[in-house]
């Protein structure tokens, strides 16, 4: 059967293949389908990953580096689900990923493996372990009641079947309520039979809990409505194949589970599945079920597919549907198919044919009955007749309820029409019985929604019954369909369900009209908006305002907000609301609109400013406060604002000074906060100016607010104007006040001595002494002397200032001299009594009495200051003055130093025994009173200079006056470091003189250890080794009380090593309380070996003594000596280890045993490893390992033996207990070439890799190979190949050989050192060898393939043929294309989708590569497109005869033009007709020119005008002037016709005329509808005396000729006969037109007869709305409101007439005020 009639269509998906998905990866095991959203694919190599395509973007998949033993895509959503094996157990780790979020969703590691598993839900997972079955949901909790609410872990469901034991599971599914699961398996055949799988089933009942086993291969369930049950059924589908008693048996059942009791069931169904021969032992592997179309798709392993009815298991179709075996099938469910993946890597989508299933089956099947039930099922064409003629006939039986449902069935709703409808209602009623037209609608809601027509004849029956609820629960289940009918019929019995209707059936006029009867008129534009209708909005806003004036406003603040703008103009719905006095209302309206605040909104917000400030002044004033409009008329505005006494939004409007200045006074009704605000926005000229004229007009009234003005806008308007403002009226009590606002922020010195002086003449003290106090921005001179002159009685102002700027002298003696004593006091004893000093040196130049000055010095007592007082004093020679008050303070128990100072100072000058003062007082000034006492006496300033320790006045004190005694008593009783680096510092020219003191005075007399040590050290400090010497030889050797002390003798000891060495030796002898070890110490730094050999050995220092002979005088011999003659083991040693660093190394070697010494073991052996005395290393190496357990001295041990070539030795040794490193000395050992010794070691260790590689440098091949075999390492059979292969043992080197190049990295070395040495067979045998190997890689193959290219290309071909899957291409493609084997090259790049390369290649060595059938092939998929016209001349100049064929192939991809001026070029163009016939339907304007001259040049008049009739695109005009001269008749009618196809009419038909061709003549001048030709073409008709054209011509252009003409030309020739035929139709024509426009005219006539009379209608209804409102007049005054001429916010009388003009007044429209806004009144 043709495949476009088949009742199931198959198409190509996508190709895995295509999608980079090598073909092994290609199995059961790494391809998942959940769904028919995603596949998975699982990839092990070049890498591990999973590959997940999208099936709605299959070209995009993505790839991610994942190690995973399974991977399945969630149906739905990008969820991933990921299993793999944990290494080194049977257990298997679970994962959930969503890839989108890129989180883990859960994870769980399953005690047991899991052999299967599958998304049985978009939520649930199915696992199948080898005993029982789990489920895991990705929510944490499932529905299923087998489950824990709330766990994360998969939980068991059931055991697994004896049946399923040992079976591969290959599907698990559920039922959509979960409440059925089916487990299905394979296991190998019969032993009879062992090719035919066996397949078995579990069903598992979640609700009984229990199990049956069943024969089955595949499996499904599915949903179906058995008819009389509203529950739909769940059924089982299962397919399988037996074989029983040599027989092949293969079924399938259909079966119902958990039949519901009391209601009808599904009876159980089954049919045989029909294998063809060839097919024997093919079986089912997937079941698919389409709940769409009620289809079974049972699908077998080699590609068959079988459809069978859900409902009574019929067989529909079967055929193959893939050549290859199919593994894997998934639903796809929304289009009623199903995908399957076969061997090949093609996804094949399997759908339903729906415009040839039916008539398949009812045609082919001839099953008209199923043919009629797909149809229903499915809603599929075919089926028409089939229905109609099976409703006729259950009608004409009167099977009403059975025709009611198939017409309710009916495919595509052919029997859902009014003729149906009708049908019922005709069919009579019979008493007691339902009405057949109620059974049908009763069986249509049961099926679904009614259409339109339906609904409304069920309607028109519920609404004649009254039965109103009845449509209410239809609307609310939707089962009617809406319509504006239907709202009709409902509007008589319900308004609100008729509105629902209206709103659904969008018939937006009728819910416009509904909205408004029910007064909701704001959802009239909500529902206007969303339906795109415009209704009358003017007309509404009327209806509106009479009723609710409230809504009216709301109604038009919405119109305002609707998209594109207000539909009436705002100024006219302002006006409808004034005409009826609605003041407020017109206010709210405008105050809403106009908030945007617009320019073109002006006259608006003026309008809206006059109605309130003439009505409701407050609310004005409220809108001026709001500040919303910015673009009214403001000086119209400003005067109404001053008549309604509005003076502060007066002054806001105001802009002229004059104006300004006459509202302004007005204070007395300006708030003055506000009045305050507005001298803000004046310029500071105006401000200023205003200012003026309050103070001019109410000074003291308007003081205030001028005050609060200048305060606030002082910059703006300038402190100084504001000044001489308030200077020039005198009015210092504004100036005070305004300048105590500003005073805080001001820095300027003459505002805050203004602000003063205000307050002083204001009387304000408190203020002025506030400020004197605190300011200190005021000229303090200025305002002293202001202050002085303005002589206050209260003397505090001057006080601060004087006491704050230091003029305490200047305000002491105003104070003394204006007798104002009580304030000198109060000063010095309250304000600061700090200052008491210079108000006592003022009042002492002033001559004020003592007794006063005294008391007032007592009076302050404790708080004066005694040193400044002093100081005041003593300048003026009145010292004595304070003595009763100093010693007033010392009885107090005053502690103060300036006390003692003066107390001392008074003592010293008057010589009252100063030095028992000096001694004895502890609180004054070292320092102060030194000084005042070194010009009266020396002693003195040193005594006081000792007790303060003023180290630097004491020095210069002592050499001024050279008192160095005392200085150095002084210097080594302080013990301080810098105070005699200072005295003893070269600078210093008395320093001489002070060492002399401190060594022969001061030193001698200290008996304290710290002041002689501190001396030495300072001694030593600076540097003075010979004074010291000198001192501690006083010291020390002289019998002093310091003699043994050891630090000193070691002191003089080291100075002397370093001052004068020639005194060491004789000090070491006469010295014996000193540091030894440290002395020896500094000696050997010294260089003084001998003395310190001397030291060391007086104090039995035996191996420091050793080290100064070694290290320092370097005798061997002498150390010897010394060693035989301490014997101690510690000196040997010494003496070994410098041995050892001369080269001495057996004597060094006896030395290490005569010590005992093992600690310089390395050192030892690399010495002797130098030397080569192996014989001594091993007697030291011997000691050594009895004192340690070293891994060094063994192996060195070892290693000794073998360069002595004691091998036996070497053997008893490793036998013994050893800790030697075994194997770096049998590397060693192989290193030096040692190998007998080193086979010894690698054997005992067995390092056969090590072994193997000595044995082959010992030349014993056969045990190196076998030592490999054990090491089995690819590094060990790699070196041991290569010896063998340099040794030309072949066959030795094939088999380390074979287990190297298993290795990929190590491949090539082995294949390079093979050729290299020119074993070429020997190589190719090798791999040929690799090839039959369980690990053979790629490489080998690879490597294979570029050898035979090499040395046997007789081999090559049919290697890649066999091995393409397994090669490297890209390389074996450089070693053909180094080789130049085309032909292979070719296949290569073939196989390697390399299609340009390839194209390039036989085209380039077309002797070898080329084949027509593989280079078509390779053509159609290039890239390039150039290869394409190179593929052209390759063609032409080699295989002409085949160029069209190629063509062909390529006219998709080539651009024609270019193989046309390709082929000119070349002059075949003719050889290439086949190839521009084939593409000329593109119209390509090159291809047709060419075609068209070889058709001219054929001759092929049939042709050419069959190619210029259907291809226009060439040059029309130079085709016809070339064809217009040909010699054949047929050429020229041609050319005739493309002057005509290009416009050219009149040339056409001169060509035409030429040849006699009058009815080409006459045609052209028909299509051309130009009336002169063919008038002129009748002319030419009479001329040539051609009477039968003359009548064919009126006939062919009868609607171009006008009637006269022709009558004309017909009488002045006689042809009136012919001429007769055209004068009857044209009479018949015309008289036809008259009559369709009397018949025209009449129609008009009524038209507008009804139009008028509907007009009327409306005027009519609207004058009814007109009565209520006011003809052409104002609405009557609100009381109260009533303007001065009486006619409040009415028209004035003049203006009456002005209304509407008179022919609008019977127009239904109430009048309208003219200006498009009501007269204001007067003002």
């Amino acid at each position: 059967m043709a495949a476009a009639n088949a009742p199931i269509a198959m198409k190509e998906a996508l190709t895995l293949t295509s999608l980079g998905i090598n073909q092994q990866f290609i199995t059961f095991t790494h391809v998942t389908m959940e769904s028919d959203k995603y596949i998975c694919v699982r990839e092990t190599s070049p890498q591990n990953s999973v590959v997940i395509i999208d099936m709605s973007m299959p070209n995009q998949p993505l790839r991610r580096p994942i190690t995973a033993d399974s991977a399945l895509m969630n149906p739905n959503t990008r969820i991933l689900a990921l299993k793999a094996q944990i290494p080194g157990s049977t257990q298997d780790h679970l994962q959930i990923f969503n890839i989108e979020a890129k989180t883990k969703i859960k994870s769980h590691q399953m005690p047991e493996q899991v052999v299967f598993w599958k998304w049985i839900t978009p939520k649930m997972l199915g696992l199948v372990t080898q005993t029982s079955v789990y489920h895991w949901s990705i929510e944490g909790n499932l529905c299923c009641s087998f489950l824990i609410s709330g766990t994360s872990e998969p939980v068991k469901v059931f055991d697994r079947t004896a049946n399923l034991a040992n079976n591969q599971i290959i599907n698990y599914r559920c039922d959509p309520s979960e409440k059925w699961l089916v487990l299905i398996g394979i296991a190998p055949g019969a032993a009879e039979r062992p090719q035919l799988v066996k397949g078995n089933m579990q069903l598992f009942s979640v609700e009984q809990q229990r199990s049956q086993a069943l024969e089955a291969h595949a499996a499904s369930f599915a949903s179906f409505k058995v008819p009389g049950n509203e529950n739909p059924s769940t059924l089982i589908c299962f397919a399988s194949k037996t074989f029983n008693a040599g027989q092949a048996t293969s079924k399938m059942h259909v079966i119902e589970l958990g039949a519901q009791p009391g209601k009808p069931g599904f009876s159980k169904k089954q049919a045989d599945l029909f294998f063809p021969p060839d097919f024997a032992d093919d079986f089912p592997v997937a079941m698919q079920i389409s709940q769409k179309y009620g289809l079974i798709y049972v699908i077998t392993k080699l590609g068959l597919l079988f459809v069978y009815d859900l409902e009574t298991a019929t067989a529909v179709y079967r055929n193959r549907i893939s050549p290859d075996p199919i593994f894997l099938t998934a639903e796809a469910s929304d289009i009623g198919g199903f995908y399957a993946v076969n061997r090949r890597g093609q996804v094949l989508l399997a759908t339903v044919n729906e415009a040839t299933i039916v008539p398949f089956v009812s045609g082919q099947l001839n099953n008209l009955e199923l043919a009629v039930n797909l149809a229903k099922r499915g809603n599929l064409p075919g089926a028409e007749n089939l229905v109609v003629q099976r409703f006729q006939e259950l009608f004409a039986q009167t099977k009403y309820k059975e025709a009611a449902e198939l017409a309710a069935d009916s495919p595509q709703g052919i029997l859902r029409t009014p003729d149906t409808v009708a049908k019922f209602q005709s069919v009579p009623v019979q008493s007691g019985q339902t009405p057949p037209l109620l059974q049908y609608f009763g069986t249509l809601l049961t099926k679904g929604k009614l259409n339109a027509f339906e609904s409304l004849e069920l309607s028109r029956l519920v609404v004649n019954q009254n039965k109103k609820n009845l449509l209410e629960n239809w609307l609310a289940e939707d089962k009617l369909e809406c319509s504006e009918e239907l709202g009709d019929l409902v509007k008589t019995v319900d308004n609100d369900m008729a509105l629902k209707i209206y709103i659904k059936a969008r018939a937006t006029p009728k819910v416009v009209a509904a909205f408004a009867e029910r007064r909701e008129f704001d959802k009239i534009l909500i529902y206007s908006k969303q339906v795109g209708y415009t209704p009358d909005y003017l007309f509404l806003l009327q209806t509106i305002l009479r009723a609710d004036p409230q809504g009216a406003v709301n109604f038009a603040l919405m119109m305002s907000q609707m998209e594109g703008g207000c539909p009436v103009d705002y100024n006219t719905i302002t006006d409808l609301f004034l005409q009826r006095n609605l003041i407020r209302e017109a206010t709210a309206f405008l105050l809403d609109v106009l908030k945007p605040n617009l320019p073109e909104h002006a006259f608006l917000q003026t309008k809206v400013l006059e109605i309130n400030l003439v009505t409701y002044p407050n609310v004005a004033d409220a809108i001026l406060a709001n500040g919303m409009f910015s673009h009214y008329d403001r000086p119209r505005i400003a005067q109404l604002c001053e008549k309604a006494g509005l003076f502060l939004r007066a002054l806001q409007h105001y802009a002229e000074l004059p104006d300004i200045k006459r509202v302004i006074v007005n204070t007395h009704a300006i708030e003055p906060q506000s009045l305050v605000e507005f001298f803000g926005t004046l310029s500071k000229e105006w401000a200023l100016d205003c200012m003026k004229d309050l103070l001019l007009v109410n000074p003291r009234g308007n003081l205030q607010i001028v005050v609060q003005t200048a305060k606030e806008y002082a910059e703006q308007l300038g402190v100084d104007s504001c000044i001489k403002l308030f200077e020039q009226f005198k009015t210092y009590e504004g100036l005070y006040f305004f300048l105590g606002s500003y005073l805080s922020s001001s820095e300027d010195p003459e505002i805050h001595f203004k602000y003063i002086e205000a307050a002083a003449k204001t009387g304000q003290i408190k203020e002025v002494e506030r400020v004197t106090r605190e300011s200190n921005f005021y000229d303090p001179e200025k305002t002293k002397n202001f202050l002085m002159e303005a002589k206050l009685p209260d003397a505090r102002p001057l006080i601060n200032v004087c006491d704050r700027f230091g003029f305490v002298p200047d305000l002491t003696h105003y104070l003394y001299t204006s007798n104002m004593l009580r304030y000198i006091e109060g000063y010095v004893q309250k304000v600061n009594p700090a200052n008491t000093p210079m108000v006592v040196g003022q009042l002492l130049d002033d001559e004020c009495p003592e007794d006063f000055i005294k008391g007032l010095i007592l009076s302050v007592r404790s708080l004066l200051p005694v040193e400044p007082l002093v100081e005041e004093c003593e300048k003026r020679n009145r010292l004595r003055l304070l003595t009763q008050f100093l010693e007033h303070l010392v009885s107090e128990g005053s502690q103060d130093v300036h006390v003692h100072n003066a107390l001392g100072k008074i003592i010293i000058e008057s010589n009252n025994n100063p030095e028992h003062f000096l001694t004895t007082n502890p609180y004054y000034d070292s320092r102060v009173v030194g000084k005042f006492c070194e010009k009266r006496d020396p002693t003195l300033a040193v005594i006081a200079y000792r007790r303060g320790q003023c180290d630097e006045e004491l020095i210069n004190v002592t050499n001024r006056n050279s008192l160095f005694k005392l200085q150095a008593r002084y210097v080594v009783e302080r013990m301080d470091s810098d105070l005699w680096d200072k005295v003893l510092q070269p600078e210093n020219e008395y320093r001489r003189q002070l060492i002399d003191q401190v060594v022969s005075t001061a030193l001698p007399e200290s008996k304290s250890p710290e002041q002689v040590s501190a001396a030495v050290k300072a001694f030593m400090t600076a540097d003075l080794p010979h004074e010291l010497i000198e001192l501690l030889e006083k010291i020390v050797l002289q019998n002093s009380a310091f003699s043994g002390n050891f630090n000193l003798q070691n002191l003089l000891i080291l100075t002397a090593i370093k001052a004068d060495p020639s005194r060491v030796m004789d000090y070491i002898n006469r010295l014996d309380n000193f540091d030894g070890p440290a002395v020896g110490e500094v000696a050997v730094e010294a260089q003084l070996y001998e003395e310190a050999f001397a030291i060391f050995k007086k104090f039995n220092l035996n191996v420091q003594a050793v080290n100064v002979l070694l290290d320092n005088i370097r005798s061997i011999e002498r150390a010897v000596e010394f060693a035989f003659r301490v014997e101690e083991e510690s000196v040997w040693s010494q003496v070994a280890k410098a041995q050892l660093r001369e080269g001495l190394v057996s004597d060094a070697i006896e030395s290490f045993i005569r010590a005992d010494d093992s600690t310089e073991f390395l050192a030892v052996i690399k010495a002797a490893e130098d030397a080569n005395v192996y014989d001594d290393l091993v007697k030291y190496l011997l000691m050594v390992r009895q004192k340690t357990k070293e891994s060094k001295v063994d192996s060195e041990l070892i290693y000794a033996y073998a360069k002595i070539d004691r091998l036996g030795e070497i053997e008893e040794f490793i036998l013994m207990p050893n800790v030697a490193n075994l194997q770096m000395v049998g590397d060693r050992l192989f290193d030096d070439e040692l190998y007998e010794a080193a086979k010894i070691i690698f054997q005992f260790i067995s390092n056969w890799a090590k072994l193997a590689v000595t044995l082959v440098r010992l030349k014993q091949f056969q045990g190196a190979v076998d030592a490999a075999r054990k090491a089995n390492s690819a590094k060990t059979w790699k070196e041991v190949c290569f010896a063998c292969v340099d040794a030309e043992e072949f066959r030795l080197a094939q088999i380390c050989g074979l287990n190297v190049i298993i290795q990929v990295d190590d491949l090539e070395e082995v294949s390079n050192y093979y050729q290299n040495r020119g074993c070429f067979n020997e190589l190719i045998s090798l791999m040929e060898s690799g090839l039959g190997l369980e690990r053979a890689h790629m490489g080998i193959f690879t490597e294979l393939g570029v050898l035979y290219a090499k040395y046997r290309e007789e081999k090559l071909m049919e290697h890649i043929k066999l091995f393409a899957s397994r090669l490297n291409i890209p390389k074996l493609i450089r070693a053909c294309n180094e080789q130049q084997h085309w032909k292979e090259l070719t296949y290569l790049y073939i196989q390697y989708d390399e299609f340009d390369n390839a194209a390039s290649t036989i085209m380039n060595h077309s002797p070898d590569a080329w084949d027509h059938m593989q280079f078509k092939d390779v053509a159609v998929k290039v890239a390039n497109v150039e290869l394409y016209y190179k593929a052209v001349h390759f063609y032409l100049q080699e295989h002409p005869d085949l160029i069209n064929d190629m063509l062909n192939v390529l006219a998709l991809r080539l651009d024609h033009t270019r193989v046309v001026d390709i082929m000119r070029k070349a002059g075949f163009i003719h050889l290439i007709k086949p190839y521009m016939v084939a593409v000329q339907s593109n119209n390509v304007a090159a291809v047709n020119e060419a075609l068209n001259e070889i058709y001219v040049e054929e001759e092929d008049y049939d042709r050419l005008r069959e190619s210029v009739d259907m291809h226009d695109n060439f040059d029309q005009i130079g085709l016809a002037q070339k064809l217009e001269k040909h010699e054949l008749l047929e050429m020229r009618r041609i050319a005739a016709y493309i002057y005509k196809k290009a416009g050219r009419w009149k040339q056409s038909i001169a060509l035409s005329k030429k040849d006699n061709m009058y009815k080409d003549c006459m045609e052209t001048c028909s299509q051309s509808g130009i009336a002169d030709l063919c008038e002129d073409l009748l002319v030419y008709f009479i001329e040539q005396g051609k009477k039968e054209c003359f009548a064919s011509c009126l006939f062919i252009c009868y609607d171009l000729i006008r009637p006269d003409v022709a009558l004309e030309l017909a009488w002045f020739n006689g042809m009136i006969d012919f001429a007769f035929p055209y004068l009857l139709q044209f009479i018949r024509e015309y008289s036809g037109k008259v009559d369709d426009l009397i018949k025209e005219k009449i129609e008009a006539v009524k038209e507008v007869k009804a139009k008028e009379q509907e007009e009327k209608d409306m005027v009519a209804q609207q004058n009814m709305y007109a009565q209520l409102l006011p003809l052409a007049l104002p609405a009557p005054p609100v009381p109260g409101m009533a303007g001065p001429s009486g006619m409040g916010m009415g028209m004035p009388p003049h203006m009456a007439g002005m209304g509407m003009p008179p022919h609008m007044a019977g127009m239904g429209m109430p009048p309208m005020p003219p200006y498009g806004m009501p007269p204001m009144g007067n003002y």
